[in-house]
């Protein structure tokens, strides 16, 4: 049966990855926003092409909003302990490629989502927030657009 207003029914993700350079901003923000909005049977979780290191910036823009990083620490998707996704979401071009590269094996469902790097932006302390203010507004809005939506209405028609 098609939902309303659609073209068919969207299977629900129960396993997202998202990935990004290097597991510092990025991907660790979409994955603490996304397990603040999507019901707690969703496997979320994020990861680097190469490691880096954890960027205080953004402790700062999720505190604002009242979430937190907790204990992440960087690490690569060879670090990760559970390998099965069915959704990957990629926030970078280098990220996308290599998301890319693990769909020859495996039937994984890729989203691109071109998300800005803060860390390029240069001025005072407040400027260079602003920037990732920006990339946790727009991570906030694509992830209840494109997820939490789409979650409730695979729920809502099944």
């Amino acid at each position: 049966m098609e939902a309303p207003g659609g073209a068919g029914e969207e299977k629900r993700p129960s396993a997202i990855l998202f990935m990004c350079g290097m597991n510092c901003i990025r991907s660790p923000m979409a994955e603490v926003i996304a397990r603040s909005m999507l019901p707690a049977n969703v496997y979320v979780r994020s990861a680097g092409v190469r490691a880096g290191e954890r960027d205080p910036f953004v402790d700062v823009a999720l505190d604002e909003i009242g979430l937190s990083l907790g204990r992440h620490h960087p690490h690569t998707l060879e670090e990760l302990e559970d390998d099965y996704f069915d959704l990957i979401i990629t926030l970078s071009p280098q990220a996308h490629h290599a998301a890319l590269e693990l769909t020859r094996s495996n039937a994984i469902e890729v989203m691109y989502w071109p998300t800005m790097d803060p860390t390029v932006v240069q001025g005072t302390r407040e400027q260079i927030l602003d920037s990732y203010r920006e990339v946790r507004d727009r991570l906030t809005e694509l992830i209840e657009s494109r997820l939490v939506r789409r979650n409730s209405t695979a729920a809502q028609s099944a």
